[in-house]
């Protein structure tokens, strides 16, 4: 992805101060809190507008090519090329190209979405927009309970927004000895995943030798995402919804929920789980 001719990121922290009266204790304070920001981000591919999502407005390059990863826009990151960035009175807009074979495809699906922080679907035009099924994932790390441990527990010092904020989900790339490689944030969790991936593209991470923690729950999106790009393990520190066991158990991905420092629970494809399997006896 070539480097973009005007860029946001170094314009935008993720987070503004606003003064706020605090009660605390029967007292109020006047004090400076600090507000993660929110603001539309408009995708243009090949100077046709596609998707409008609220976003924070920050590791944008990481977005966009995360997004065109996950939602199988493109099928390579050399495809993508970002012609620049624009911030309007009315939000940022990211402007891209991609291949015609690419735009042609785009065009076919009719997609032209509208997101919210919540939802990734809104204005999805058909069934099959909706519910797409990744290719099955295969491999992947097999990890035991101290290495999703020692993962989770690398995951509040990686995540100054939601410090300074408290308002922000995460996405982190693990490497298969439990150290966070990688992680984004985002006021949307499906953003900060897509973030995620464009920066694990960004800096060739090998999707066959980690895996994912979220900070959310794992909606069937999540899932979704993850897989297409070729991620064989999904841990959330919420619960699952019911299709995105469905999803998981579909496409060959171990799925982790409430993935917290008393325990987990593996939902789908436990033999990259160790301990997740009775032992055998025979």
């Amino acid at each position: 992805m070539s480097t973009p001719t005007a860029t946001t990121d170094d314009l935008h922290a993720g987070y503004v101060h606003r003064p706020i009266r605090r009660w605390r204790g029967g007292e109020v304070a006047q004090l400076t809190d600090a507000i993660a920001e929110e603001v539309p981000i408009a995708l243009v591919y090949n100077e046709r507008p596609h998707v409008v999502m609220m976003a924070t407005p920050r590791d944008l390059e990481d977005f966009a090519l995360g997004f065109s990863l996950s939602e199988a826009v493109i099928a390579q990151a050399h495809e993508l090329e970002a012609v620049g960035t624009q911030t309007l009175l009315e939000g940022i807009e990211v402007r891209l190209r991609i291949p015609p074979v690419c735009a042609e495809a785009l065009e076919a699906r009719r997609r032209n979405l509208t997101g919210r922080t919540g939802c990734g679907l809104c204005g999805a035009q058909a069934l099959e927009d909706a519910v797409r099924q990744p290719a099955p994932v295969a491999g992947g790390p097999r990890i035991d309970p101290a290495t999703l441990q020692r993962a989770l527990a690398q995951l509040h010092e990686r995540q100054p927004l939601n410090v300074a904020t408290g308002a922000t989900h995460a996405a982190a790339w693990v490497r298969a000895d439990g150290d966070v490689a990688l992680l984004r944030e985002d006021v949307g969790r499906h953003n900060a995943l897509d973030k995620l991936i464009g920066a694990m593209s960004r800096a060739g991470e090998d999707v066959q030798q980690g895996f994912l923690i979220v900070t959310s729950r794992a909606s069937y999106e999540m899932v979704q995402k993850a897989a297409t790009v070729g991620i064989t393990l999904l841990a959330a520190i919420s619960a699952p919804t019911a299709l995105a066991i469905h999803l998981a158990e579909e496409t060959g991905l171990t799925l982790i929920g409430f993935a917290r420092r008393e325990g987990h629970v593996v939902y789908s494809h436990a033999q990259r789980m160790v301990g997740a399997l009775p032992e055998s006896t025979s």
